[in-house]
Formats: C-alpha cells, structure tokens, sequence
C-alpha cells in the first residue's frame, strides 16, 4: 500500500486551482492502486499555531522527542515518515511561500528529529520519496517579463535539508488573467503531468 502526504495552504482552500489539479492527481493514483492512502494536512483550517517560548526552549535546550512542547512537530513529523509521496498545492504570495506553509516547515525541519548537523552541513533524516509541487500565481514568475521567484529554491533547499530530494516543481501562472490564459496554463500543466506518470491520457 502507497500512502501520499497532501499538503496545501490556499486562502481559497477546495475553490483554488492547485487544490483541485491536487485532486485529479490523487484520483489518478487511487484508480492505479485501490489500496492507495491519503494524508491530508490543511494548512489553514485549522491554522497552526505559532511556535512559542516554550517549543524555542525545548529546540534550544535539546529536550527529549517526547517532551509535550514537541507533540505537534512530532505529529507533523510523524505525517511525513508515514507517507511515502509527497504532494503540495502551494500558492505563491509576494514572491515566497505564504505564512502558514513556511509554519509546516519551521515544525518539520527540526534538529536532532528531521536533520542532523554534521561537519559537512545539515543531513537529513527523512526518507527521501517523489515530491510534487504544484505552484499557483496570479502573474508569471517563468518566461518573459518573468517576476522573481524566490519560493522554488526556497522549497527546494529546505525539503533537502530534511532529505527529501526527489521533487518536481509545476507551475500554474497567470491565475488572476483571463479565462483563456488560465485555462491555456492548466491544460500546459495537465500535459506535464501526464509525461510524469500523474494523469491519464486522454481518451
């Protein structure tokens, strides 16, 4: 049995773009495998909380992984490393990650637990699986008159970090334009999708 970790953060929540191509690709893996899994972790409802004194104090002061100022990391941890596919819908806001994606990673990417210092650099400690990021914008961020894109590398640096290396960007751009365009960047999408093995071809 397969078991894919979903991720997604849009304001927008089951309305937005990359939520909804998110789907048609878990459609696509459960038709392939009937005992396929999902792990579903929204980002925004419920939000999670912001890191406080005591979870600083508990990273600083090496405390045990069982400590209770732990139980969320761990709980988010523990999502990761019962999943063996990753797939994030992740909206691009100013050039980045929006805020409550970059939360998910301050809770997963913690020292000692996901990556351990080493004299080479930080190693990670997850398993390393196929990673699928579906990026969502309302300009371009690729191509002419391109706007800077500073989330790819971001994501790309900090999933390593943890050891998860194996991971392809997708990018839905120009979401704020006309019908036309949209519907012009999702079909180019559905096209990369399918050379990659995550959608049917059509019939």
């Amino acid at each position: 049995m397969t078991c894919t970790l979903f991720v997604h953060c849009s304001p927008h929540r089951g309305q937005a773009h990359g939520y909804r191509l998110a789907q048609e690709i878990l459609r696509h893996i459960s038709r392939h495998d009937a005992q396929a899994a999902v792990l579903e972790r929204d980002l925004t409802c419920p939000a999670l909380p912001p890191l406080d004194a005591g979870y600083a104090a508990a990273l600083t002061g090496n405390a045990a992984t069982n400590d209770a100022r732990f139980t969320l990391s761990e709980h988010l941890i523990g999502e990761l490393e019962r999943s063996d596919r990753t797939l994030i819908a992740l909206p691009m806001h100013n050039f980045a990650v929006p805020a409550a994606f970059k939360l998910w990673i301050d809770y997963v990417v913690r020292i000692h637990r996901s990556f351990a210092p080493t004299a080479q650099g930080k190693a990670g400690l997850l398993a390393d699986r196929p990673t699928t990021v579906l990026v969502s914008s309302g300009g371009f961020h690729r191509g002419t008159h391109a706007q800077p894109d500073f989330l790819s590398p971001y994501v790309q640096q900090v999933l390593a970090t943890i050891g998860i290396r194996d991971v392809t960007f997708h990018y839905l751009q120009g979401l704020t334009c006309d019908a036309a365009t949209i519907a012009t960047t999702l079909d180019a999408v559905r096209d990369q999708l399918r050379s990659a093995g995550l959608l049917d071809q059509p019939a």
